[in-house]
C-alpha cells in the first residue's frame, strides 16, 4: 500500500429513499426509515452508529413521501450535523450519487438505512477502511447471505482488494456499507442505473477497490428480515450492542 492513507472519517451518508413496498404491503403503513426493529426506526439504528464511530456530520436522503421520517429527523437529530435531502430518485444509484455529491472533498462513509448491524461492527468497519490508500473504495463484505438478490465479491485474503463483483457466486456478498476517497474516478456520460453496475465498473476499470468483512448485516426488506434481525438482538449477534 502507498503511504497516503484515508485516514480518519468524520462525515457519513444515508440512503433512505426507497419505497419499501414489501413491507408496505405486508402490512407496515410508515415509510421505510421508519419501519421500527426492535422497538425503534430504522432511521434511529442507523444515526446510533454513526455516533458511536464518532461521525457527527451526516448526508441523508429520503423520498417525498417519507413526511413522517422528516418530521422524525426534526425531532431527533438535534445533535446531528444533518444536511437532508428530500427527492424521489428513479434508482438507488440516483440516490447514492446525490449523497455522495453532497459529501465531495473528504473521505465518507455512505449506507443504506435498512440495515441492521451492531454499532461496534460499525465502528471497526470504519475504523478497518482508515488504513486502505487515499484513493481507495471500500465495501463492507458478510458472509451472511439474506438478500433476494446478493451482489457477490471476490475478495483476495492477502491484500483485502475485491476482485470481481457480480456473478453467480463468490466468497462475500455486500453489506450496504460503502466508504469512498477524498477524490473520486469521473464517471462515464449517463451514469448507472442502479449501484450495483457502479461498483462493478470501479473494478472492471481497475480502480482500488478493497473488502473489510463485517460479522452480520440483516437487509431489511421483509418482515422475515423484521423477526431474524430481532431474533440476533435478542441473542446479542446485533442490536444490542446498539446496533
Amino acid at each position: 500500500m502507498s503511504a497516503a492513507r484515508l485516514g480518519p472519517i468524520v462525515q457519513g451518508g444515508i440512503i433512505a429513499a426507497g419505497e419499501g413496498s414489501r413491507l408496505r404491503a405486508a402490512g407496515w403503513r410508515m415509510s421505510k426509515p421508519m419501519v421500527p426493529v426492535a422497538g425503534r426506526p430504522l432511521m434511529d439504528h442507523a444515526l446510533d452508529r454513526f455516533r458511536a464511530a464518532g461521525i457527527g456530520r451526516l448526508a441523508v436522503i429520503i423520498n417525498e413521501a417519507s413526511e413522517d421520517a422528516r418530521r422524525w429527523l426534526e425531532d431527533n437529530a438535534g445533535d446531528i450535523d444533518l444536511d437532508l435531502t428530500v427527492r424521489t430518485t428513479p434508482s438507488s444509484y440516483a440516490s447514492f450519487r446525490i449523497v455522495a455529491e453532497r459529501l465531495a472533498g473528504a473521505p465518507a462513509v455512505i449506507t443504506t438505512v435498512d440495515g441492521i448491524m451492531a454499532s461496534d461492527d460499525f465502528r471497526a468497519f470504519v475504523e478497518a477502511a482508515s488504513a486502505f490508500p487515499a484513493d481507495a473504495t471500500v465495501l463492507g463484505l458478510t458472509d451472511l447471505v439474506d438478500d433476494e438478490k446478493p451482489l457477490w465479491a471476490e475478495l483476495d485474503p492477502a491484500s483485502g482488494r475485491i476482485t470481481r463483483l457480480g456473478g453467480a457466486a463468490g466468497s462475500h456478498v455486500t453489506a450496504g456499507l460503502y466508504i469512498l476517497p477524498a477524490r473520486r474516478p469521473a464517471e462515464p456520460v449517463g451514469g448507472f442505473e442502479r449501484l450495483r453496475d457502479y461498483l462493478g465498473w470501479l473494478v472492471e476499470q481497475g480502480e482500488r477497490v478493497y473488502g473489510v468483512a463485517v460479522p452480520r448485516v440483516f437487509d431489511i426488506d421483509r418482515a422475515a428480515d423484521i423477526a431474524a434481525a430481532e431474533r440476533a438482538a435478542g441473542t446479542g449477534e446485533a442490536g444490542s450492542r446498539r446496533a
